[in-house]
């Protein structure tokens, strides 16, 4: 169920399970750099430096940008919001 969206979307098992390897070859530069985002952002936001900054900017537009983070802190929220309440995302 985690990864329903990216079934949906085309990803294949071998692709979803490169996202906890950072070194696999089946993730693009530009797929490294989300994934690294978005774990900063669930993790610990203040950890979001100018290193990332820039090469997010070196992937992304700002629109992308924006769109990304507005997505990851919605599934963020809504993940903790489950955890607080109890509810079971299955």
């Amino acid at each position: 169920m985690r990864y329903a969206g990216a079934r949906h979307a085309g990803a294949t098992e071998e692709k979803i399970a490169a996202i906890n390897d950072e070194g696999s070859d089946l993730l693009t530069p530009r797929e490294r750099a989300a994934l690294r985002f978005a774990e900063k952002l669930a993790v610990d936001h203040h950890k979001v430096d100018d290193v990332l900054w820039s090469e997010m900017r070196r992937h992304f537009s700002e629109p992308e940008i924006i769109e990304l983070v507005a997505h990851a802190t919605l599934y963020i929220g809504f993940g903790r919001f489950n955890e607080i309440v109890g509810m079971d995302p299955a």
